[in-house]
């Protein structure tokens, strides 16, 4: 797994997996084009896990939907 500096630098390609995981997760909560406290949750966890070195699109977003579903 690659390390990224603590100041959260990511390369264009983490960037485009982080993008990708976010409009996944979005779309899987109906919450597509919404902002707010939910959207806003859901790129902290993103961002959380790509910082511990997770950067696939669809491991992001698993993990965002089942940290979401167990706060309910």
């Amino acid at each position: 797994m690659t390390s990224y500096p603590s100041r959260g630098a990511f390369d264009p390609d983490a960037i485009s997996a982080l993008a990708d995981a976010y409009q996944h997760a979005c779309a899987a909560l109906d919450l597509v084009g919404h902002s707010g406290p939910l959207t806003d949750a859901i790129a902290k966890i993103i961002i959380e896990r790509a910082k511990c070195g997770e950067l696939d699109p669809v491991r992001l977003c698993e993990a965002v939907l089942e940290e979401l579903r167990s706060h309910d």
